[in-house]
Order: C-alpha cells, then sequence, then structure tokens
C-alpha cells in the first residue's frame, strides 16, 4: 500500500502538471503520514538531502554556464566551428554538434546549451536551406548532450546518490558524449538526404580561420581549464565549477569586455532561481528516497527486479526500459533520487560498475529531454525555432532512434565508458 501510495500520488500529480518538486513533497508526505512516521523528519532529512559537499558544485557550474552565455562564448564558438567545417556538406548540422559539445563542457545543462546556441544556428541553418523543423529537432538533441559531457549536474547529483567520485564520471563521460554526438549527426544527415534546398556555406580563407579561433580561443580554454584541472589533481569538481565562474567572470568582463557590471545583478538573479529550483527538487526527492529506504520499498522492488531473470544483459535491459519511461517524466535529478535506492542494490548484483551505470543512466535521462510529453529540450527549442511542439514530434523519430543506438552500445560494451578512467588510474 505505501509503494501505491507513493508512485501513485506522485504520477497522478505529474500528470496533473503539478511541478515536479511539489510532487514529491506531496507524495512523500503522504507516505510519512500512512507509515506513521513523524513528520518532524522532515527537515533533518531536508538539510541532510542537499548538505553535500559534491552539491555546491551545482549552484557554482549553473552560474558558470550563465556567466559564459552572457560573455558572447557561445557565438564565438559557433563562428569557429562554423569556419573550420560549415563550408563541407552538411557542415551547419556538424557545428551544432560540435557547439553542443563545446558548450556542454561549460554549462553542464541540456537546456541551458539549447538556449545559448538555438538562437544562432537555428536561423542559420533556415537561412540555408534546412527549413525549421529538422534544425529545432537537432539543436534539442544535441543540447541533451549537455548532461553527458563533462562537466555534468547529472553526474554530480548521481555520485552524490552513491558515493561514486565525480571526477571518474567525469572521465568517463567524455567518449559516450562524443559518440551520442555523432550518432545525432548521423541521424540528421539521413533526415536531410535527398533535401535539394540546403546552400553550402561559403569557404573561409586560412586568414579567416586563424581570426575566428583567436577570437573563441579564450572560450576554447575553458573546458581544458576546468576538466584539465580536475584530471591533473589541482582541484575537486566542486572546486573547478568555482574556478569556472571566476574565469567566465574574467573573460567576460576584462578580455571581451561583453559582460558589464550592470549585467552581474541579472546573471546572479537567473543563476539563484535556477539553483534554487534543482536544489529543491533534490531536497524533496531526498525524503521520498528515505522513505522508499527505511520502509524497505526498495529493497523489495530490487529484489522483484532481479526475480525477472538471471541473465544480466536482460536485467541491463530492463533497467534501461525503465529510466527511458522515467525519462519521459522526470529529469535527472528526480529520477535518479527516487530510482537508485532501487537499482544500485540490483546493479551490484549483476556485477556492473556503478561508474559505468552512472554513464549510460545518464544518457537514458539525457534522451528524456527529448522525450515527449515532458521532453524539455523540446519545448526550448520549439521556443526558439518559433514552431509548434507537434511539428518537431515527427522529426525527432531519427535522433531518438540513434540515442538509443548510441545507449545499447555504451550499456552492452562497457569499455566505451571505462577506458578512460582506467587510463588514468581512477578505477
Amino acid at each position: 500500500m505505501m509503494t501505491l501510495i507513493l508512485f501513485g500520488l506522485f504520477f497522478v500529480l505529474v500528470f496533473l502538471n503539478v511541478p515536479i518538486a511539489i510532487s514529491l513533497g506531496l507524495a512523500a508526505s503522504a507516505g510519512l503520514m500512512y507509515g506513521e512516521f513523524p513528520l518532524s523528519v522532515i527537515p533533518s532529512i531536508l538539510y541532510s538531502g542537499t548538505a553535500k559537499f559534491a552539491l555546491l558544485a551545482i549552484p557554482f557550474f549553473i552560474l558558470a554556464g550563465s556567466i559564459m552565455e552572457y560573455a558572447g562564448i557561445s557565438r564565438r564558438l559557433i563562428n569557429f566551428a562554423n569556419a573550420c567545417v560549415g563550408h563541407r556538406k552538411g557542415g551547419l548540422m556538424a557545428v551544432v554538434v560540435i557547439v553542443a559539445c563545446f558548450f556542454a563542457a561549460i554549462s553542464g545543462s541540456g537546456p541551458a546549451t539549447v538556449a545559448a546556441i538555438g538562437p544562432i544556428l537555428i536561423p542559420a541553418m533556415v537561412k540555408a536551406g534546412y527549413g525549421k523543423d529538422m534544425p529545432a529537432a537537432l539543436v534539442s538533441s544535441a543540447g541533451a548532450i549537455g548532461i553527458i559531457i563533462p562537466p555534468s549536474i547529472a553526474y554530480v547529483v548521481y555520485a552524490s546518490c552513491t558515493d561514486v567520485s565525480v571526477g571518474a564520471l567525469f572521465t568517463a563521460g567524455i567518449i559516450p558524449g562524443i559518440l551520442v554526438g555523432v550518432a545525432y549527426y548521423m541521424a540528421a544527415a539521413w533526415d536531410s538526404r535527398g533535401n535539394k534546398d540546403i546552400i553550402p556555406q561559403p569557404k573561409l580563407s586560412a586568414k579567416e580561420r586563424l581570426h575566428a579561433f583567436k577570437d573563441a580561443f579564450w572560450g576554447l580554454m575553458t573546458p581544458v581549464i576546468i576538466l584539465g584541472g580536475i584530471y591533473a589533481g589541482i582541484f575537486t569538481p566542486t572546486e573547478a565549477a568555482g574556478i569556472a565562474v571566476i574565469y567566465g567572470l574574467v573573460v567576460g568582463i576584462f578580455i571581451y569586455r561583453e559582460i558589464k557590471w550592470k549585467d552581474l545583478y541579472h546573471i546572479f538573479i537567473e543563476s539563484a532561481v535556477s539553483s534554487a529550483t534543482v536544489m529543491f527538487i533534490i531536497s524533496a526527492a531526498a525524503v521520498f528516497a528515505w522513505i522508499l529506504t527505511t520502509s524497505q520499498i526498495a529493497s523489495q522492488l530490487s529484489q522483484m527486479v532481479l526475480s525477472v531473470s538471471d541473465n544480466k544483459y536482460i536485467i541491463l535491459l530492463l533497467i534501461n526500459v525503465i529510466f527511458l519511461i522515467a525519462g519521459c517524466f522526470l529529469d535527472a535529478n528526480s529520477a535518479f533520487y527516487i530510482l537508485l535506492p532501487i537499482m544500485v542494490p540490483v546493479l551490484n548484483a549483476i556485477d556492473v560498475s556503478l561508474v559505468h551505470a552512472g554513464v549510460f543512466l545518464t544518457v537514458n535521462m539525457a534522451i528524456g529531454q527529448i522525450t515527449p510529453p515532458v521532453g524539455i529540450n523540446l519545448y526550448v527549442g520549439c521556443n526558439v525555432a518559433e514552431i509548434p511542439v507537434a511539428n518537431i514530434c515527427k522529426k525527432i523519430i531519427p535522433f531518438l532512434i540513434a540515442g538509443i543506438v548510441a545507449l545499447f552500445l555504451l550499456t552492452f560494451v562497457p569499455q566505451i565508458s571505462m577506458f578512460l578512467p582506467q587510463l588514468i588510474g581512477q578505477i
């Protein structure tokens, strides 16, 4: 009965369009009252759920992403990528994926990546003859790479739930992020086959390319400083988030001079609101997860999953199906807090590395960002392209197929994710 109350009430509220954090909080409160737990435990759980050193990285990475956007870094990265490959056949599609990967290494957020590159690239692709629907679908899909390539807020949350090294997750996510990017490029190329309206971009001279590189240099250095410092052991992922903020301010105010002192107020307010939203979800999800664990529901559900089959690969397939369905309705932070207490014992029982699992489960959540009905990237992309969401639903199908193919490769070929962490001795 407790399981029905928790999950039943939660999904009813979600379908009624109640915000995720409120849905989690109300379902958890109902579970506490049904289980006759004292409601006085809520404040301590809310506090313990967010009072983790690793989670300090979240507001800093959100702030860093906002600063980079105001600093004009996304525009410079686009210009540089366009100078290098824009003139090739389907060059603008490659530009979208390349820039999404670079901006993902700055923002750590899918919707933020779409919002940063979409206003520039979608109109450019429309002008080049790609239409509006496919560019919106491509930018929305490529934006989802924002939570796969490090630094990623989703990895930070996953690490806080499983006590896995954030640095190892960051390292493990690099190759999978590139793989997913290539898959989305191939989906876009397949969708655009036979489109005779596409106009090739003019090829720039070596001098113009060099100028574009110099202009984008400080932006290109951002992921190098963040990730290089982490992998070299100079600072922790949380400290790296703080360094990214300082670096972004220096570049935006003193080098590019696009951030004015009056802009700082808006930057900090936007980042504070986004951070508060994420942390509210995490704290509410922590109460939900506490009830699952304390009531032994998580253990019972874990045993139920393990009872389905003795075959490791069938269980992995089942886990992926569960997370793909969850991704249709939940963001990564909520899904991890709700489902990981159930799935971690299962993963341990079938001898799957939690670092490897962190990557393919995050890819599941990335696919969820472009899956109706709650695929947030779709709404951001359609808003930028000024088209109805219904227009993009058909065009998103090739990208969903490409993402799922990449997901299965990452799930069943663990070395794709584990190669780099093992190479540098993190696991």
